[in-house]
């Protein structure tokens, strides 16, 4: 298993802050928590959020110019700042 999991927030259609995010998906004690997703700035603050408490040890966000950026981290395998070339399944960089 990998250690790390995707939570995909993206939205295809105008949302409020009134609008629920997804569950997130269970998350393995440890791991490094992805958002992706194409959405407003704040649906991500919120997601944020509600990952805090989580078994996460690190959340990260994709871009994808450039992969996934560890933006938090409570462990040594991942620092903020740390660019990692990890991609959502199915999806291209340029």
């Amino acid at each position: 298993m990998d250690d790390y999991v995707f939570y995909s927030i993206g939205v295809s259609e105008p949302v409020t802050p009134e609008t629920p995010l997804p569950e997130p998906p269970p998350i393995p004690r440890g791991a490094l928590v992805i958002i992706e997703g194409r959405a407003p700035i704040w649906r991500y603050g919120v997601a944020f959020h509600k990952l805090h408490g989580s078994a996460a040890a690190a959340i990260g966000v994709y871009d994808p110019k450039i992969g996934t950026v560890v933006v938090a981290s409570h462990s040594r395998k991942w620092r903020e700042g740390q660019v990692l070339d990890i991609s959502p399944p199915g999806s291209q960089r340029p």
